[in-house]
């Protein structure tokens, strides 16, 4: 049963079937982010760029699995090398014994990351897991104890990234103490931030300040410099809100790092592996971080995470820092097969559509006042949306009912920050298919604004 050449919607959502699912789930599961008002969506099967429901109805993914499904749903060469390795052995131990998948895909992360330097690699199951092994990896080598992270980041929620997570309340609700030593500086927020700064017409202004920030207000008042372990960012903040940062940020923040012999980690999870137009997003803003930790898309899939690190910064002792399942040789087939896909030219397809969304975006934000900003690279965009472009007031609520009204008509998508919606089709999509995915989002915005 084939997916055709559009979204299909045929029952009201939920329909039947998936309400009986979600009445199930939420019986069973335990609590975690679905939402059954704005998110009723029961999915069966898909492929490439298509969702299929359990009631037969079909919907266009501009959401890819929260960033997890660059190559598209069930991209054949990565299916191909996944049940070619499932013939052999599942799971090896690699932590105890060795494997050669484990060590091909080392190598190749060492060589495609960013960075002319020696390189290792930590394998773990996802990206929280890749970001805990950073900040074991960043204490043991420069054996301080500080961390600098940023306002509106997440890193995960287990409680070393949870700690350094900062973009909702809710995710460190009844959590307390999370690990100590973590400080946060505002992130250079070209739509807000604490200055009230337009970055977008004064990018090195709002550098200078958080650069200043950090500098002037951090470390010469609480945070010694001296025992600063590393500095951790995304490149481009994702639940936070698809926040883009000046394109000089990064450079003046390792100026300011290697002054004080800190490290950077750059947190990939969500804009690594071909999102933004290129392999990394951080490759846009000209640095090479110590250590880039990687999860979601790595696998095509499958879950997998990885954090790669200057080579002079590995434990060194055995068993400081190891896992059971990280680096699974299932797992392991699925991310070199993504790994080929991409290079072989997803990434540069990313890159082709970012002007189409651009102008497509922009056009809507000159027919919708709703529309307060909207800012991305490559297949990462953003849309925020605003009761009144002057106070900048969150329009949560009708940020809620476009998320439904989208999906209502075939288009899947996700929130993100306060009222922001991301679009993160599979880097697979095409011109054709991407229009398609914009016109419906157009038509969700007037539906509620009209």
């Amino acid at each position: 049963m084939g997916f055709g050449n559009g979204p299909k919607v045929q029952t009201p959502l939920p329909g039947p079937k998936a309400r009986k699912v979600i009445e199930r789930h939420h019986t069973y599961m335990a609590t975690t982010t679905n939402d059954p008002i704005y998110a009723p969506l029961v999915i069966e099967s898909g492929e490439g760029v298509w969702f299929r429901d359990v009631d037969g109805n079909i919907f266009l993914d501009f959401s890819t699995g929260i960033g997890v499904l660059n190559v598209g749903i069930r991209n054949p060469e990565v299916q191909r090398a996944v049940e070619e390795q499932l013939k052999k052995i599942w799971h090896a131990a690699g932590t105890d014994f060795y494997n050669e998948k484990q060590v091909e895909l080392a190598e190749k992360l060492n060589e495609i990351t960013p960075g002319d330097f020696e390189k290792k690699t930590f394998l773990s199951n996802s990206g929280t897991e890749s970001v805990e092994a950073a900040l074991k990896i960043s204490k043991w080598s420069t054996q301080r104890k500080l961390f600098v992270g940023f306002i509106g980041a997440f890193h995960g929620r287990t409680f070393g990234s949870l700690s350094i997570t900062s973009s909702k309340p809710t995710q460190r609700l009844r959590m307390f103490p999370t690990m100590p030593g973590v400080y946060h500086a505002p992130y250079p927020n070209p739509y807000r931030n604490p200055w009230h700064i337009d970055g977008y017409e004064n990018p090195e202004e709002l550098t200078n300040r958080v650069i200043e920030y950090i500098d002037e207000y951090l470390f010469h008042h609480y945070v010694p410099p001296e025992e600063v372990a590393s500095f951790i960012f995304e490149p481009i903040q994702g639940e936070g809100g698809y926040v883009v940062p000046p394109t000089n940020f990064f450079r003046e923040l390792k100026k300011l790092a290697d002054e004080y012999d800190i490290k950077l980690i750059a947190d990939e999870v969500q804009m690594g592996m071909g999102r933004t137009g290129k392999m990394f997003g951080v490759e846009h803003f000209g640095i090479a971080p110590d250590i880039i930790c990687l999860g979601k898309a790595l696998g095509g899939g499958l879950p997998i995470g990885a954090t790669v690190f200057r080579r002079e910064m590995d434990f060194g002792v055995p068993g400081v820092h190891s896992n059971t399942f990280g680096g699974n040789m299932v797992a392991c087939a699925a991310a070199l097969a993504t790994i080929k896909v991409l290079q072989d030219g997803l990434v540069e397809n990313a890159a082709k559509l970012e002007s189409l969304f651009k102008e497509r975006l922009q056009e809507m934000y000159d027919r919708y006042e709703i529309i307060g900003d909207f800012r991305g690279l490559g297949l990462a965009w953003g849309v925020e949306f605003v009761k009144d472009r002057k106070t900048k007031e969150y329009a949560s609520s009708e940020r809620n009912q476009i998320l439904l009204e989208s999906l209502k008509r075939g288009l899947v998508l996700l929130g993100c920050g306060k009222s922001t919606i991301r679009l993160i089709p599979a880097l697979c999509i095409t011109e054709e298919q991407a229009k398609i995915g914009l016109d419906i989002f157009e038509e969700a915005i007037k539906s509620v604004v009209h």
